[in-house]
């Protein structure tokens, strides 16, 4: 149960797969291109994984560009995950602003809304900012949003967390969704995720297996 004195606090203030949505804003060429915060690959790493976690456990995701004639098309590993999804491609800066977007997520009946997006000062402090205005109850994705510099994505998730925003990375998504490693209808899955987007703990993972594979010595 959630704590009636702070909602952000409690086992109710965690994701599950029944009270949350994805939303993905903008992870195009043209916004990889003024990328300077983190890594590409990291983001693109982190952002594929992510969307491959909520997938798994049936999360509704959105996909959304900006301008995609001018700033290209979404990301191919990301498009990738969810090839059937032609994402919502909107003229307005701010996501929270199209109609589509706002019809989607109440179509879905869920509070809580996990986003991630190119760039962080501006395409998803934007939403997201809007968003807690409105009640909805936001997770941002900081290693799957990335800014014009650090300054700036830092900046932004200080304004997003006094707004009221709850900032958590990539790999919290799919433990959140988990919970309990007994869950065998999702576990391998995630395992496999892990293996093929978290890097070092894929490779130990990876190691471990091959040790409980290998024959006892004697």
């Amino acid at each position: 149960m959630s704590d009636a004195r702070n909602p952000k606090a409690g086992l109710a203030a965690l994701l599950t797969p029944d009270n949350c949505v994805l939303i993905l804003i903008d992870h195009q060429p043209f916004q990889f291109a003024g990328l300077r915060s983190h890594d590409t690959q990291s983001i693109i790493n982190n952002v594929v994984g992510l969307a491959k976690s909520a997938k798994m456990f049936r999360v509704p995701t959105l996909l959304t560009t900006v301008l995609e004639r001018q700033g290209g098309y979404l990301l191919k590993p990301l498009q990738d995950v969810f090839p059937e999804q032609k994402p919502i491609d909107r003229t307005f800066i701010n996501t929270w602003e199209d109609a589509r977007v706002i019809d989607w997520v109440k179509k879905m009946g869920r509070k809580k809304i996990v986003m991630a997006a190119l760039w962080t000062e501006i395409c998803l402090a934007m939403p997201a900012i809007q968003a807690l205005g409105e009640g909805y109850e936001v997770y941002i994705v900081t290693d799957a949003s990335g800014g014009v510099s650090l300054e700036a994505h830092e900046m932004a998730i200080q304004r997003m967390v006094q707004a009221g925003a709850v900032p958590i990375t990539w790999t919290v998504l799919g433990a959140e969704l988990q919970r309990d490693w007994a869950r065998t209808a999702t576990g391998p899955a995630l395992a496999q995720m892990l293996v093929e987007h978290a890097g070092v703990v894929g490779t130990t993972f990876t190691w471990e297996q091959q040790l409980l594979a290998t024959p006892a010595a004697g």
